[in-house]
């Protein structure tokens, strides 16, 4: 029986080798079990899924096995973002969402998500729980989806119009469409497609929009993440034949990715940091910044510049929601490209992230390259790179012991300051640091570094990978 664990969000696996539709029912059933303990079961579960291969199939295994346990069920009747069916839970007042999406991962993978009724990120807590009630099912019996349908147990959804309703109040969309930007957006093949030439059609504000339609094996790149290395189409086309701004989005569009009007990409910790800027300095918004610890110290310069306080979690926004709704977080967010905002769901939402962007755009007049250098002269220069490492499960004790090392005092020839464990372990240099942890989802050794110059970054990367012997 497949011990199935939840990792930063979400279980995920590979399709028809852990990933079956007889897992998907224990998944189901397990969180069955959950919400009636929880006392949520009677609030109903919104049921919804991406555009990979077999996820509406497996989404509808969902529906039928809730329903069959008496949990009416609301099942979307397209694939839809994650952010937008975790705001369908809060619309619905529902107990919860499940959700069939492996996000950014590899076209072979596919996921489980669970959004509580708060409608953001299960929390550690809530997740132990979901992992001990599915450990509890061996097996979970068919349903039959026609009589659960027509007992009223299984709805069909439309997800879209409240989410597009709940975005219109919140961004000023007519200056966006008002400005005369051209805006290139690739959906990655992803569920993201068609929101935004939706959202902004109608203005002086072009879009085109590259990979809107659905292509479960996300040809062209390695998975649908939105990084510099999976986005050498849209790069081009903006080089070559110019654009306002670039904006990608992973799989299930709750990441964002943003290229600039010379066709080079801005790194995701750029981009939270030119959104927190945005909220601070031009909008005059004030309240305190939640961020993943390989997010960019950038953030914290922010928080000493507008006197503000910065909180730092571990990687996921199973801990970045919670701490955002805890303090009243203005932002949060993490380095992978997914940020959060105050007034919508504790949630990240690419789709939000780009609009808010775009509205930064246009009520400054400003280029994507003028706001970084905006950034960069209130904070200072700033470099940043990650490599995920594929690795033994063999070799991580070794790697850990490594880590660990207390003769492990200087890297690249940078003394080490000091080190952290929120999240693996982050080595602080001077002007920068190191960090290195095991992937909550998938089997990669993640190394991050930033410092004041690509140079630096790249000898502390370097410098990592030789003394890990990886």
């Amino acid at each position: 029986m497949t011990n199935i664990r939840f990792g930063t969000d979400g279980w995920r696996a590979l399709i028809a080798k852990d990933f079956t539709f007889d897992n998907v029912a224990r998944c189901a059933r397990g969180l069955c079990d959950h919400l009636k303990e929880a006392g949520t079961a009677d609030m109903g579960l919104v049921v919804g899924y991406d555009t990979r291969f077999l996820s509406p199939e497996f989404a509808e295994t969902v529906a039928a096995v809730c329903a069959g346990q008496g949990i009416k069920v609301y099942l979307a009747d397209k694939p839809a973002p994650t952010p937008v069916l975790s705001y369908n839970v809060l619309d619905r007042k529902a107990g919860g969402a499940a959700i069939i999406t492996a996000s950014h991962n590899a076209s072979q993978w596919n996921g489980f998500k669970f959004k509580p009724q708060y409608a953001g990120s299960a929390t550690q807590k809530i997740t132990d729980r979901l992992e001990e009630s599915i450990a509890r099912i061996a097996t979970a019996p068919a349903h039959n989806a026609a009589e659960s349908r027509n007992r009223g147990l299984i709805v069909a959804l439309e997800p879209t119009t409240p989410y597009l309703t709940r975005i219109d109040a919140i961004v000023d969309l007519d200056a966006i469409k008002n400005a005369g930007l051209d805006v290139v957006v690739d959906s990655m093949y992803g569920a993201g497609g068609g929101y935004l030439p939706a959202l902004l059609s109608g203005g002086k504000t072009t879009v085109r929009e590259l990979h809107g339609g659905r292509n479960p094996a996300f040809p062209g790149m390695e998975q649908p993440e939105p990084i510099a290395h999976n986005l050498t189409e849209i790069t081009s086309l903006i080089a070559s034949e110019g654009a306002s701004v670039g904006i990608a989005l992973d799989g299930d569009a709750d990441r964002v990715g943003i290229i600039d009007e010379h066709g080079k990409f801005i790194t995701t910790l750029d981009t939270f940091s030119i959104l927190a800027q945005y909220m601070l300095e031009q909008k005059q918004l004030r309240g305190a910044l939640v961020k993943g610890v390989t997010s960019s110290i950038a953030l914290n310069r922010l928080g000493d510049t507008y006197e503000i306080d910065v909180h730092e979690t571990p990687v996921g926004f199973k801990n970045i929601g919670p701490k955002m709704s805890e303090v009243g977080a203005l932002i949060g967010g993490e380095e992978s490209g997914g940020f959060a905002f105050r007034g919508h769901i504790p949630e990240r939402d690419g789709i939000l992230s780009g609009l808010y962007f775009l509205e930064y755009m246009a009520t400054t007049g400003k280029s994507p390259s003028h706001l970084l250098q905006r950034l960069i002269d209130t904070v200072g220069p700033h470099s940043y790179l990650r490599r995920d490492i594929p690795f033994q499960a063999s070799d991580r004790d070794r790697i850990i012991e490594s880590i660990n090392d207390p003769r492990f005092t200087e890297v690249a020839g940078a003394p080490i300051l000091n080190t952290d464990t929120i999240d693996g372990k982050r080595f602080h240099i001077d002007d920068g640091w190191l960090a290195v942890r095991f992937s909550g989802t998938e089997p990669l050794l993640r190394l991050y570094a930033e410092a004041a110059t690509p140079y630096m970054v790249n000898r502390l990367l370097d410098g990592a990978q030789e003394y890990l012997k990886v």
